[in-house]
């Protein structure tokens, strides 16, 4: 599958029991950080478990253009040859992240605090999306960002000659921001302190630690405050990227809907600040157990053994669990569609500006399937029909977005009628295996509508 090239159109039909074991791609927002900081240390970082899929592909390649050595192993290990913080060459070329919301922000976030000019794009998903967001904190820093209307790609950056710490609160929970504003304050001088009052993903805090950098989390009253002590040399690291809690969502959630499923999804990261969306499906019923729980590189680790439930039930999420599990919404609402009762989901107006609007897009998808959806600028209800009752038999837009696509294909495989989404292609930028994964469990994914 390609992310970038032609439409590749996928239909989902009504699977036997799913069974097996699912290994899953390593963790997308792990493998960009571990480039990125890769990059920015002194010496090579060896890493192996690296999702190759198109997004982390692409953040590879940009740091190539910053002056980095990047190579591929013929076992799959990858090798970082760092330049250091503040050693950033200025690229050659135009720097295409493709679909990759998180690779973009946080490359800036690198490179703003250098004397370097870098113009960013992406692809026509990519270049609708917000960057003020995060180029208005940066521009704290002393860099410059100049863009399109509504400060969306193509991007100039001109980073700062001479950068000043910075003190940032985060106005919406957003790891992609906070994470550009800590990697900006590694090259400035000083302390760089963030402030996000509803905790989000902690991998770049994690990571920034196990290369050295001084950096502490204390909770007040005003949040969680983050202080980074800019301008260390970064000690390369050996780092084994656990597999996707995102990508596991979907054959997590496939059997849980499919009769008489039982799949085994091992290894899968477990970070408290990405596992929202297995302790809801627990709440609502789900026969969803951990196996083998530990801890790999600093992240909490275990093998999910989910089967299928009959009796989920609808529930209200807890809005303060949504940047736990902000990416698993989408998948979350197809399983809702099978439970009894209504599944409530509020605080959630990050999905308005994710890879597509993402409410928009399920909400379409699954009334057009004969679920009732209701919703609102930061809400939405799913009005669950129970197993066996969900008709499907619609073809759903993906909006060049990989969680869309995926989540009605999962859908499909439990509705009374195939279920179909015009273009599954932009799955290949996170979990490149997806097809093939899938049918070995059982599934009946065939290309074409």
């Amino acid at each position: 599958m390609s992310g970038h090239g032609t439409p590749i159109p996928m239909t989902a039909h009504r699977a036997s029991p799913l069974s097996g074991t699912a290994e899953v791609p390593g963790d997308k927002s792990i493998s960009h950080r571990a480039l990125i900081l890769g990059a920015l240390s002194v010496g090579e970082t060896v890493i192996t478990g690296l999702l190759e899929g198109q997004d982390v592909l692409d953040t590879a390649r940009a740091m190539r253009a910053f002056g980095a050595g990047v190579t591929r192993d013929e076992d799959g290990t990858w090798r970082v040859q760092g330049v250091g913080v503040g050693g950033f060459a200025e690229p050659d070329q135009v720097i295409d992240c493709g679909n990759s919301g998180t690779g973009v922000r946080l490359i800036m976030g690198a490179m703003a605090t250098s004397p370097i000019t870098a113009t960013f794009t992406g692809d026509a998903s990519l270049n609708k999306r917000p960057m003020a967001r995060v180029t208005d904190p940066l521009t704290l820093f002393g860099a410059r960002a100049v863009g399109r209307a509504g400060g969306r790609l193509p991007m100039t950056i001109v980073g700062a000659e001479q950068p000043v710490p910075v003190r940032y609160t985060v106005p919406v929970p957003s790891a992609q921001v906070k994470s550009a504003v800590l990697l900006a304050g590694l090259n400035a001088p000083g302390q760089t302190v963030v402030i996000e009052r509803e905790a989000t993903r902690d991998h770049t805090e994690r990571m920034l630690a196990g290369f050295g950098a001084e950096i502490t989390t204390e909770v007040t009253e005003e949040g969680r405050v983050i202080t980074l002590t800019g301008q260390p040399e970064l000690r390369p690291q050996t780092i084994a990227v656990p597999r996707d809690p995102s990508s596991a969502a979907f054959p997590v959630c496939a059997a849980l809907i499919v009769p008489g499923s039982d799949v085994l999804v091992p290894n899968i990261g477990l970070n408290p600040t990405r596992a929202g969306l297995f302790t809801t499906l627990r709440e609502m019923g789900a026969d969803l157990s951990y196996e083998n729980l530990h801890e790999e590189g600093g992240e909490p680790v275990a093998d999910l053994r989910a089967r299928f439930s009959p009796d989920l039930r609808g529930i209200e999420v807890p809005p303060e669990r949504a940047a736990s599990m902000i990416d698993e919404y989408p998948v979350l609402s197809v399983v809702a569609a099978f439970a009894t009762g209504q599944t409530v989901m509020r605080g959630v107006k990050e999905l308005r500006v994710k890879e597509s609007d993402r409410i928009e897009a399920m909400a379409t998808g699954l009334r057009a399937g004969g679920v009732e959806v209701e919703d609102g600028p930061d809400w939405w209800i799913v009005h669950g029909r129970g197993h066996g009752t969900v008709t499907g038999g619609q073809t759903c837009e993906s909006h060049l977005d990989h969680r869309i696509a995926m989540s009605f294909l999962v859908m499909g495989m439990a509705t009374e009628n195939p279920v179909s989404v015009d273009d599954a292609s932009p799955i290949a930028t996170s979990f490149p295996i997806f097809e093939p994964l899938m049918a070995a469990l059982g599934a009946d994914i065939r290309r074409g509508t």
